[in-house]
């Protein structure tokens, strides 16, 4: 059944502001020929500078042709400049993403060229070709092969006459994934036309040809200054102002031999030695415990025990090769130790102010994207969103529940599919159409209700937008015009074919699954404006896009920041956006715990199960009251002196309760309460006992981002219970004395001192079960500080959290991995940090901080992964 559902449909699918002196924001490129070759490199070749995979060199077979000049070369005559082998970088890049751009920089010399004579050609002759920019007398000619055209790429695009002129002229051309396809020549939009098809059918045998055909026959004469190849569609607004840049604009600077070294000596520590050194080394040797008097968080101190260069002087060197370091852990491994050496040994580069841990918690490659299954929440609404069924019941009963990963359930590469998942979806697909009426439903696409061929394509190349989030290929046309050709065969009609159709929509991949596409070179490039529109509304509501958000992306609004800037805020006033951030608080705070609640009868035999329930609509309360009604900076979540309660909770609490079923307290004049760490959904994390360790270690991970390894294998972490004289803070502050723990523990531990007067179960006392007296005061140690600051209690460190900057970021961090679905890595930790300032100018509130995620790369860009 399983490979049934996941064969039923084929996984297929299918910008930037650009300033005139900064072409390097142009995405998407592939291949770029700039002729900036010196005069004394060889006059056969012609170098691809894109950087973008393996470069797609040009030889020029017949040298006595052209003229090469720093910055452009002058054909006269056949002169036959072709790739290696193959073009296969670009043909792979373009099948896979239907789109297109072919930029030139050029002077014809002769205006009644005729052939066309060929500028730009990925062919193999004269009549095959997947695409060919050429000159037909005084127009500019495109030929593009697609499923739709003949193999010579017939019927073409031409400009008007008079557009071939013997002066320096700007020409570009552009295919969209829709098939749409324009001409520009000088910045201005002279043709357009509609390629039909897809370009699966691009032969992958093609070479790339400049000034004549691959096979010879169709010479051009005249200057090329530049060709630019791109695997997408250029918007007019990105062509204008290449066009305004000029011929000599150019889209990649030459970098020097010690600069380039520099470069990647800054890659190495970034990416090997700075993880290394957290993972490794500053358990025992950052600011905070430097045992031994070494601290290699920082630069300045740890190059005290490295002698760049000299590894063999280095006392690092010596301790991690003689295996006396990492101490009581396992040692590094080869690999390791000569990655090490190699940094030292090339100059020991440093690009950090200080190596914070968090940064290399997770794989320091490069934020990969990932194909996301929907949750079982982005299930139920993008089923309401598509066809306008509410299986919410039947969804949270019949699928398997998403398990939380690396803190949240929407974690990508944690939303598998199993037999249990297979199963279910075929089930509620079976539900969804019974609920339907399917004949209105098919009403809305305005064809007829028919089982001809043509009738059935129309109705599922204009349903499959609305409820696979995508238009199809032919290919997935023709597969889905196979169910409906199947039941009518079978003796069905034409309602009959339509349910049959929904129900393979329903369960197809294509609506399961947020897909992407994958390049495969290992670029960054810029999301297409439906894609983003998707991800988009994913992020903000956690559901599919509304007709609003379609036609912004369809009319390239979502191009232009302050037209995604728009969007943003229009989808922030709906009420999604706002159940969205519940789906966020839940997770982050781990509350579904509240469900699984169970405390000691024996220790809280007042406990009533429905005070779980009664917790957990305290916080999203209170969260909906500073997030959206008071709009307050996300960080006031940790001192608002305000909360929502039950009279059953109230009670709880030790508070008065109110007459209102739930109503709002001022907590004002109650300062050991007020802020999250002070209501029971987070108070109760740390179990019957209140475990400090439990506690101290929620504020360090989920507020300072902070990080401690695992303790040693032979170290025994069974609790210790309290007695008279022996509190809970006692009992830490011996585990922080002793010198095999106390170098992680007084890292976190401190931090739950403040929270020492609130029981297992959230509720207030000025002494424990044996009468000991409880305290409040304690101490925080900031990540890569090297001493702790006082608190005195519990109303302190409340203050100093939300005024924190480091908790401030944190907050980010965290929101910005809910929102993109996946663990950030270190190469995300620049752009987060970014996002953090930005929305700090703006508030700090969470409406600021996800519109500066959603108008980061993070979001707006795919990076993928090299083949």
């Amino acid at each position: 059944m399983r490979l049934l559902l996941l064969a039923c449909i084929a996984l297929t699918i299918g910008l930037s502001q650009v300033r005139a002196e900064d072409l390097s924001a142009i995405d998407g490129l592939i291949a770029l020929y700039e002729f900036d070759e010196e005069l004394g490199d060889s006059e056969s070749s012609i170098r691809d500078t894109s950087g973008v995979g393996r470069a797609m060199d040009l030889r020029i077979g017949q040298p006595k042709h052209v003229q090469r000049d720093r910055g452009s070369i002058r054909i006269s005559g056949a002169a036959s400049i072709l790739s290696d082998g193959p073009a296969r970088k670009l043909i792979d890049a373009v099948k896979r993403s239907g789109k297109l751009t072919i930029e030139t920089w050029l002077t014809t010399s002769d205006i009644n060229q005729k052939g066309p004579a060929r500028i730009v050609s990925l062919s193999s002759d004269t009549s095959n070709r997947n695409v060919t920019l050429g000159q037909e007398g005084d127009r500019y000619d495109v030929r593009l092969r697609s499923t739709k055209t003949s193999t010579n790429g017939l019927p073409s695009l031409s400009t008007p006459a008079k557009n071939a002129k013997p002066a320096i002229t700007h020409v570009v051309f552009t295919r969209a994934a829709s098939g749409a396809t324009q001409l520009f020549v000088d910045g201005t939009r002279v043709s357009q036309g509609k390629a039909q098809g897809d370009l699966s059918n691009w032969s992958y045998e093609y070479r790339l040809a400049l000034g004549d055909e691959v096979s010879g026959g169709r010479p051009w004469r005249g200057t090329l200054y530049r060709v630019a190849l791109y695997r997408r569609a250029l918007s007019g607004t990105e062509i204008t102002r290449l066009h305004a840049a000029g011929h000599e604009g150019k889209l990649a600077d030459p970098i020097s031999p010690e600069q380039l070294a520099l470069q990647r000596s800054q890659q190495h520590f970034d990416t090997k030695v700075a993880p290394l050194l957290a993972a490794h080394c500053l358990e025992c040797h950052d600011s905070a415990n430097a045992k031994g008097d070494v601290d290699l968080a920082r630069r300045e101190s740890a190059l005290a025990k490295i002698v760049p260069g000299k590894p063999s002087e280095s006392e690092l060197w010596a301790s991690v090769k003689s295996d006396e370091m990492p101490h009581n852990r396992a040692p590094l491994t080869d690999e390791q130790k000569q990655s090490l050496r190699q940094w030292i040994d090339n100059g020991a580069v440093w690009t950090v102010d200080w190596i914070d841990p968090a940064i290399y918690v997770n794989e320091t490659g490069k934020s990969e994207n990932f194909v996301r299954r929907l949750t079982v929440d982005e299930y139920i609404r993008s089923v309401q969103a598509a066809v306008g069924v509410d299986i919410s019941d039947a969804a949270r009963t019949t699928l398997p529940p998403d398990l939380r990963a690396d803190g949240f359930r929407n974690t990508a590469y944690n939303l598998t599919v199993d037999l249990g998942h297979v199963e279910a979806y075929a089930e509620l697909a079976k539900q969804i159409v019974s609920q339907m009426d399917v004949a209105a439903f098919a009403k809305r696409f305005g064809v007829k209700p028919r089982l001809t061929d043509d009738d059935m394509r129309g109705l599922i190349s204009k349903m499959a937008p609305q409820v696979l989030r995508a238009e199809l290929t032919d290919h997935e046309i023709v597969l889905y015009r196979g169910i409906s050709t199947t039941v009518a065969a079978s003796g069905g009609n034409y309602n009959d074919a339509v349910a049959a159709t929904l129900r393979a929509m329903l369960m197809s991949p294509r609506f399961l699954y947020r897909i992407e596409n994958q390049i495969g070179d290992g670029s960054r490039q810029r999301l297409d404006a439906k894609a983003l529109s998707i991800r988009l509304s994913y992020i903000l509501w956690g559901a599919p896009p509304d007709d609003e958000l379609r036609r912004a992306a369809e009319s390239g609004e979502l191009y232009d920041t302050a037209g995604l800037k728009s969007q943003v805020q229009r989808m922030m006033a709906d009420p999604r956006a706002e159940q969205r951030s519940q789906d966020f608080i839940t997770q982050w705070l781990n509350m579904d715990h509240l469900r699984s609640l169970r405390p000691s009868p024996n220790h809280f035999p007042d406990w009533k199960a429905e005070l779980a329930d009664d917790m957990r609509r305290e916080t999203l309360a209170f969260f909906d009251h500073v997030v959206w009604k008071e709009k307050r900076p996300l960080t006031d979540l940790l001192n608002a002196q305000v909360t929502f309660l039950t009279p059953r909770l109230a009670k709880h609490y030790g508070l008065e309760p109110k007459s209102d079923p739930f109503a709002e307290y001022d907590l004002g004049e109650i300062p050991a309460r007020g802020g999250l760490l002070t209501q029971g959904s987070v108070l109760t994390i740390g179990g019957d006992d209140a475990s400090m360790v439990t506690r101290g270690l929620l504020v360090l991970n989920q507020l300072l981002r902070g990080v401690v390894n695992d303790p040693p294998p032979c170290v025994d972490t069974t609790p210790v219970p309290t007695a008279a004289g022996l509190t809970q803070r006692v009992i830490a502050e011996q585990r922080i004395a002793n010198e095999s723990c106390g170098g992680c523990h007084k890292r976190f531990e401190p931090l739950a001192f403040g929270l020492e007067k609130f029981d297992g179960l959230g509720s207030f006392h000025q002494r424990d079960e044996h009468g000991n007296p409880l305290r409040e005061d304690g101490q925080i140690l900031f990540p890569g500080s090297a001493h702790s600051v006082d608190y005195p209690d519990s109303a302190k460190l409340m203050a100093m959290l939300a005024e924190s900057d480091r908790v401030a970021e944190t907050l980010v961090w965290k929101l910005t991995q809910f929102a993109v679905g996946r663990p950030l890595v270190a190469a995300d930790a620049q752009t987060v940090r970014q996002i953090h300032r930005d929305s700090q100018k703006s508030g700090g509130r969470y409406q600021d901080i996800l519109t500066e995620i959603v108008l980061s790369d993070l979001v707006t860009h795919i990076q993928t992964t090299a083949e």
